[in-house]
C-alpha cells in the first residue's frame, strides 16, 4: 500500500527528452492502427488490445462496507470502474484475510478485481495506521503457511471462478527494509505461492508482479523479478507526491510515470503488459488547476505508453501534510472525470 512509500528523487524520475519523443512516436503508431470494428476482446491474461482498463483503490467506509464507497465514487466520476483494487493480509480474518469477501464478489459481477495479498498480519482492521507483523518470505517459501493460510485462500479464489488480477506482496522493494526478507527469499516465496495455486487447480488468477517502479531501487527490483514464466503483468506504483514529500519539483503525469515505465520495459520485460497499479498526485495549494490538468492529460499520454494496459488510481490520503491523494472533489475530480470519459479507457469488461 502507498503508506509505505518513501518517495523518489526528482533527478531519477525525469524522462530523457529524446526517449520521450521516441515513445510518443511509437505510441501514436500503435494507436493509429486500431480501426473500426477491430476485435477488442481481452486475451487470456486480461489484456485489451484497444485501450486500457480504468480502475481505482477506494477504501472501506466506517461500517466496513466496500460496495457503498465504490458506488459513491463511481457516481462522483460519472462512470463505472473497470477494475476495483483491494488489499488483504494473511490473517484469515473475515475483514481482511479472506480472499474474496462478499463485497468483492458483488463488485466483481460486472467489474474486474485486483487482489493484493500481503504476507503480513495487520495490527488494525483494514490496515489502519499501516502497522503489521511480517510472516517472512523464507517461511512462505518453506511452506510453513500452506495448510493454514495459502491453500485455504487459493481454493476461495478457485471457487470464485472468474479471472482476477492477483499480486503477491506488492511493492516488494519497499518491504525489504521492513524485515520481509531478501530479494532471493521473495522470489522463492512468490514462486511458491503461484506453484501452490496451480497445484490446487487455480487457473483463474492473472499474476501481477508489483514493485514501486522507482528507478532509485533499480538493482533491487531486478533481483526481485520471479521470471517471465511466473509473471503475467508488471505493476508499478508511481506518484507525483510534490509537497507531500517536500519535493520542489512538480511532476506532471508523463514525468511521474514514464521513467518507471521505460525502465521496466528495458530491464524487466519489453513484452509483458504493464499496470499502473497505483497512481495519483498531491495537490498544489498555490495552483489548484495543476491537479485538474495532471489527470486531464492522461488520455494524451496513455497511447505513448502502449504496454500500460491498466490505470488504477489510489483514492486515499496517506500520512503527512499535503498528502490528500483523493479526487473526491474540486479540480482533481474535474480532471479525473475528464480522463475517465476518454474512449481509450472505455473497454468492455469480460464476464468471466
Amino acid at each position: 500500500m502507498t503508506g509505505r512509500h518513501g518517495g523518489s528523487g526528482p533527478a531519477t524520475r525525469i524522462a530523457v527528452a529524446l526517449a520521450a519523443v521516441g515513445a510518443l512516436t511509437a505510441g501514436i503508431g500503435v494507436w493509429s492502427t486500431l480501426g473500426e470494428g477491430e476485435d477488442c476482446a481481452p486475451d487470456a491474461a486480461l489484456v485489451s488490445p484497444c485501450g486500457a482498463w480504468w480502475g481505482a483503490y477506494v477504501p472501506y467506509d466506517e461500517d466496513s462496507s466496500l460496495t457503498r464507497p465504490v458506488y459513491a465514487f463511481e457516481e462522483k466520476i460519472g462512470r463505472k470502474l473497470d477494475l476495483v483494487y483491494t488489499y488483504h493480509d494473511m490473517s484469515g480474518s473475515e475483514a481482511d484475510g479472506q480472499l474474496l469477501t462478499p463485497d468483492e464478489v458483488e463488485l466483481g459481477r460486472d467489474r474486474l478485481l485486483m487482489l493484493a495479498w500481503e504476507s503480513t498480519v495487520w495490527t488494525e482492521k483494514h490496515h489502519a495506521n499501516w502497522t503489521e507483523t511480517q510472516l517472512g518470505w523464507k517461511n512462505i517459501a518453506a511452506g510453513k503457511y500452506d495448510a493454514s493460510v495459502i491453500d485455504k485462500q487459493a481454493l476461495r479464489v478457485k471457487e470464485y471462478g472468474k479471472r482476477v488480477f492477483f499480486s503477491f506482496d506488492q511493492e516488494a522493494d519497499f518491504r525489504i527494509p521492513e524485515g520481509a526478507g531478501t530479494p532471493e527469499e521473495y522470489v522463492a516465496a512468490y514462486r511458491h505461492v503461484r506453484d501452490r495455486f496451480e497445484a490446487l487447480g487455480v487457473t483463474n488468477a492473472v499474476w501481477v508482479w508489483t514493485v514501486s517502479g522507482w528507478v532509485g531501487n533499480a538493482e533491487t527490483m531486478k533481483r526481485l523479478y520471479p521470471g517471465d514464466e511466473y509473471v503475467d503483468w508488471i505493476g508499478m506504483d508511481q506518484y507525483n507526491y510534490y509537497l507531500c514529500h517536500k519535493s520542489p519539483d512538480w511532476l506532471d503525469f508523463d514525468r511521474s510515470q514514464r521513467p518507471g515505465y521505460d525502465w521496466m520495459r528495458k530491464n524487466i520485460s519489453a513484452d509483458k503488459p504493464i499496470m499502473l497499479s497505483e497512481f495519483s498526485t498531491a495537490p498544489d495549494p498555490e495552483r489548484p488547476e495543476r491537479q485538474r490538468d495532471w489527470y486531464a492529460k492522461i488520455p494524451e499520454v496513455a497511447p505513448t505508453l502502449p504496454k500500460a494496459r491498466a490505470y488504477v488510481h489510489w483514492n486515499q490520503e496517506v500520512p503527512g501534510p499535503g498528502c490528500d491523494l483523493r479526487v473526491n472533489e474540486g479540480p482533481g475530480l474535474e480532471g479525473y472525470r475528464i480522463a475517465g470519459q476518454d474512449p481509450y479507457f472505455r473497454q468492455d469488461v469480460p464476464d468471466r
